[in-house]
């Protein structure tokens, strides 16, 4: 079963293209990684951008490493991550509730939303999610081990603690630590802490998480002002970042990700808080039935606190509502007449519902994508060409055409410097300020005349950018969905480089994204 929902995941992986701007611009840092050789920066554009430690970018390279710079190699990292937080749950869930719960709890989560679309979904919070949730139920077996903790247990929860700070930051710890320190003393149990493996475990935490963040504070002075300090602590605290929600926002997203299932908690929570005589016996002692509530309450309080809400940010309570979930089946359902045919129609409801989500996402994003122009481009374009950008950042595409060079990226930097809130622009002109010659790529208007008199120049904008002077000089090539293709001018009809430089030139057109060899000849 669990093979079988992982095999559906990686099918749905493979059948969208990337959204934007999230998965173009991870997997384009990965694929940047790569091809540049620096495996400390990550860099969007060539660009430095700290916003999370690296983890997920150094995966992301290997899997395009080994399979190629592919939409389904980037997602197969957050897939790999999705299919370990179902591991976790049922191996977990197995030492101390019987196999049908743990069964039944690993069903509903791998049937959810959160996995089958969260799990392919190219960005740093399944990966963390995963690595929180491991390092909760490491922790928790410890300390439910006896009057002293399991060291290796706890051991492994130091591990998965540090690579939760290398996906993203300071939660990785912080939430982890919040989760068992109420659970601990809920349960009575604080006492165990002082004979946890603290030499062995710091030991391990220090030295798988801490070497880059050394290493790249060296490099790159002020480092840790900006990733913890402004997009940490500062998104946390601030109220002028984007995707501001009230603070029931997250009821609604737990409700959604693990639908229909999640109703069942809510049975299970009105459940435990009636505790009617007649209720049935709990098959799971009380402490891990504690700790998962905490779990859910704690992280979900934590995230409803600032104004910044996004669905994403809870999928490390996914695991804990999925258990619930099940127990809410177990004392609602489980006895009843058909419960297996319910079940099983739920499993359905539920698929169909993730499926038809995956199916829709390429038309509710057309406007915004550049997978159309990106082929046109790659075919038609040489390594050594420059490609400006005007109006907005199109994030996929230089993963499509896989380019071996930057964008020149226009814009009115100067005055946006001043004015411009939390987007794209200020990622750039942000990560600029930590390599001013990788930061060149970062222009004004101006150059756009002097490029459109020259050959090998290509220009991109957004479909509904106004018209103005920065199309002087330029020809359209190809109007697609979201984006305008456009080259200079001076180049030769038909081709990326002037008539003086002969049939040569044209020999060398097509950059790596231009797989279709008789669309290439086409082409030519």
């Amino acid at each position: 079963m669990l093979g079988a929902l992982w095999a559906l995941l990686l099918v749905l992986a493979a059948w969208r293209p990337l959204a934007v701007p999230d998965e173009g611009r991870y997997a384009e840092i990965g694929r940047w990684m790569l091809m540049s050789g620096d495996w400390l920066a990550p860099r969007l554009n060539g660009i430095p951008f700290f916003h999370k430690p690296p983890l997920l970018h150094w995966l992301e390279s290997l899997s395009l490493a080994a399979f190629g710079a592919n939409v389904w190699a980037a997602r197969l990292v957050p897939a790999l991550h999705a299919g370990l937080m179902l591991l976790g749950l049922y191996g977990a869930t197995r030492s101390f509730a019987t196999e049908a719960i743990a069964r039944r709890a690993a069903l509903m989560l791998g049937t959810s939303l959160s996995f089958l679309v969260g799990g392919q979904y190219v960005n740093h919070d399944m990966m963390v999610a995963t690595w929180i949730g491991l390092a909760i139920w490491c922790f928790a077996l410890a300390f439910m081990h006896g009057e002293r903790p399991h060291a290796n247990w706890a051991r492994l929860g130091f591990v998965a603690c540090a690579l939760g700070v290398l996906s993203k930051g300071l939660i990785g710890l912080a939430l982890p630590g919040l989760v068992l320190l109420v659970w601990l003393l809920w349960t009575r149990q604080f006492r165990k802490v002082l004979h946890l493996p603290w030499f062995s475990g710091l030991a391990l935490f220090s030295v798988i998480a801490l070497p880059w963040f050394v290493l790249a504070q060296r490099q790159y002075p002020g480092l840790f002002d900006y990733l913890f300090g402004v997009q940490q602590f500062g998104r946390y605290t601030g109220k002028t970042f984007n995707n501001p929600h009230p603070w029931w926002f997250y009821l609604v997203a737990l409700l959604a990700l693990l639908f229909p299932w999640a109703l069942f908690a809510v049975h299970q929570a009105w459940a435990s808080v009636r505790r009617s005589a007649n209720a049935a016996e709990e098959p799971v002692a009380k402490p891990w039935t504690a700790l998962c509530w905490i779990w859910l309450v704690a992280i979900v309080g934590f995230f409803s606190i600032p104004q910044s809400k996004l669905v994403g940010y809870v999928l490390p309570v996914m695991p804990p509502l999925a258990l619930l979930s099940a127990l809410g089946w177990e004392r609602a359902m489980v006895r009843r007449r058909h419960a297996g045919r319910w079940l099983a129609g739920l499993v359905a409801l539920a698929l169909v519902l993730a499926v038809g989500l995956n199916a829709a996402s390429e038309r509710l994003l057309r406007g915004k994508l550049a997978q159309d122009i990106a082929r046109t481009l790659a075919c038609e374009a040489r390594a050594s060409d420059t490609v400006y950008a005007v109006g907005a950042y199109p994030y996929d595409l230089p993963f499509y055409t896989q380019a071996p060079r930057p964008m020149v990226v226009v814009q009115d930097w100067p005055a946006l410097r001043q004015s411009t809130g939390d987007n794209w622009r200020r990622e750039l002109f942000e990560g600029a300020d930590f390599d001013a010659v990788a930061g060149r790529v970062l222009q004004t208007p101006e150059v756009l005349a002097a490029a459109s008199a020259r050959p090998g120049q290509w220009l991109v904008a957004p479909r509904n950018h106004p018209a103005g002077a920065w199309q002087q000089g330029w020809v359209l090539v190809q109007q697609g969905s979201g984006w305008s293709l456009y080259r200079s001018a001076a180049s030769a009809t038909g081709a990326t480089g002037s008539a003086a430089e002969g049939p040569e030139a044209a020999q060398h057109k097509g950059l790596p994204g231009c797989k279709d060899q008789g669309d290439k000849q086409r082409a030519h």
